[in-house]
């Protein structure tokens, strides 16, 4: 399916469920009648093929999205609290499904798990000329971009602190880590190698690296 995959839902072993402060998928909606995916699926590709043909984020409307998508406006309003709210999930589809395959054995290789679904992403946007178009113009939109940010990209900072959370508990770390420094500290080198130094190929070990440089001081003492 390409740009059109799922979102991702990481799986953390210790908790047994998609990866959350208590296992659960944080909810990005407001719920009202039982959820059909054939309808949800219909709805976002509707707005996926409004902009594959060239309308903007503002150009959109509900109407707009209900008729692409062959439903009505109420069949969207019962799943999305609104047009923005709908967009966030459209735009966590367009960064692509993957799974993280966390074993909970170990801080190190959890932590290298997790920056490489980054990389991942990171080289997938890259060939996509149509996430690079949408995402620059929903930063110009505060909501989408709160939304975005609060549900998608918090989502996954949170997954990488509940690893660090266990790497301290079973003395991998330090105690005196700042956690979100911490996860800054690790993915800024990806992004900069996917991002500003996009045209430079990543090594096969460049996650591990990264890892490996970062628990050189991070080890307890």
């Amino acid at each position: 399916m390409g740009l059109r995959e799922r979102h991702e839902h990481w799986r953390d072993p210790r908790r047994g469920g998609p990866r959350g402060d208590r296992g659960q998928e944080p909810s990005r909606r407001a719920r009202g009648r039982p959820r059909s995916e054939a309808v949800e699926r219909a709805i976002t590709e509707g707005v996926l093929h409004l902009l594959e043909e060239g309308a903007t984020l503002g150009e959109l409307t509900i109407e707009k999205i209900a008729r692409t998508a062959g439903v009505g406006k109420a069949t969207i309003y019962r799943r999305w609290a609104g047009k923005e709210e709908l967009l966030v999930d459209v735009l966590a589809e367009l960064e692509g499904a993957y799974e993280i395959p966390l074993t909970g054995e170990s801080a190190r290789d959890d932590l290298i798990a997790c920056l490489q679904a980054v990389l991942q992403r990171g080289v997938t946007k890259r060939s996509s000329a149509l996430w690079r178009a949408v995402m620059v113009e929903a930063r110009g939109i505060p909501k989408v971009s709160k939304l975005y940010h609060e549900s998608v990209v918090e989502h996954r900072r949170e997954t990488m602190r509940s690893v660090l959370r266990h790497g301290i508990e079973t003395g991998e770390l330090r105690e005196d880590l700042d956690l979100d420094l911490t996860v800054d500290i690790l993915v800024g080198p990806v992004l900069v190698r996917t991002v500003v130094h996009e045209w430079k190929p990543i090594e096969d070990d460049f996650a591990a690296r990264v890892v490996d440089a970062f628990l050189e001081g991070a080890r307890p003492r």
